[in-house]
């Protein structure tokens, strides 16, 4: 494999880094340490790996494993509640980039990956999201193809496919909530929500936000309505986040706040509002 080859896994690299992490800085860290190790070689001992993708994808998988045990300490100490950093993909020019956007981008899906422990979240992201088989994903975590088969049945358990809905009709769902937002429409906010629907806010300690999360359409549709009251310099923008229709608040030409949401049989069923400046960088730099 030439030098050309080997930089143009990095955004495969990157795609499953950000999927096991739920941050692209950290993924972004992670690819250049694995690219630093790689470079780290003496070059007889690079060029005598046969499959350097393989090897650049094992060291990145362990590097997230240690990333993944330290994150859960960190964000046990969190200050309130924390949120997959969102990604800009309407931002995406990279054909290469571009490839790596499905399902298993989306913001519920990340949140979902949250619940799975380490080694679950390495198996199923490997395995069912980039078809790595079980022997290959054994020898990155160090277990047997059927415990690491066990792991990845066992995080997919967590994964609950809702039933599919048309990105044109989410589209739909989330200008109309838009419209209804600026518009302070509560009745018209509450007929787009599901009646248990669960909006989350992460600020990071940084900038104000509701400490926890404000469940039931009337709640949401109100909390929402309250928010432009007290920001009325606010401008919605419809943009694409993680791959899904989704919204920013911008003011004075600044990105505030990234709205993902997770749209289901016509209606809103989870909000997730992020403040946190530092998981904004991307979209403040687009």
């Amino acid at each position: 494999m030439s030098e050309n080859d080997v930089l143009t896994e990095r955004p495969r690299l990157l795609g499953i880094a950000y999927r096991l992490l739920g941050s692209l800085s950290d993924a972004e860290d992670v690819v250049q340490e694995a690219y630093g190790r790689w470079y780290a070689l003496p070059e007889p001992r690079r060029n005598a790996i046969e499959r350097p993708g393989a090897w650049l994808t094992t060291v990145a998988s362990r590097v997230c494993l240690d990333v993944l045990g330290s994150a859960r300490v960190r964000r046990e100490r969190y200050a309130g509640e924390w949120i997959p950093e969102p990604l800009p993909s309407d931002r995406l020019t990279d054909p290469a980039e571009l490839l790596l956007l499905d399902e298993s981008i989306t913001m519920a899906f990340l949140v979902v990956c949250e619940a799975m422990t380490p080694a679950e979240r390495v198996a199923f992201v490997l395995h069912d999201v980039f078809g790595y088989p079980f022997a290959e994903v054994a020898s990155i975590l160090g277990r047997s193809p059927a415990a690491c088969r066990q792991l990845a049945t066992s995080a997919r358990r967590r994964v609950r496919p809702a039933p599919a809905l048309s990105p044109a009709r989410s589209a739909e769902v989330v200008r109309a909530f838009k419209t209804a937002w600026a518009a302070g429409d509560i009745p018209g906010l509450i007929g787009l929500l599901d009646p248990s629907v669960v909006t989350v806010a992460d600020g990071g300690g940084l900038v104000g936000t509701v400490a926890r999360p404000v469940v039931g359409g009337e709640r949401v549709a109100r909390y929402a309505v309250g928010i432009i009251g007290r920001i009325p310099a606010m401008t919605l923008r419809e943009r694409v986040v993680n791959g899904r229709p989704g919204l920013d608040a911008e003011r004075g030409g600044v990105v505030e706040t990234v709205f993902a949401f997770d749209v289901a049989a016509g209606v809103i069923r989870r909000i997730w509002a992020v403040r946190n400046p530092e998981k904004l960088r991307p979209w403040r730099a687009a």
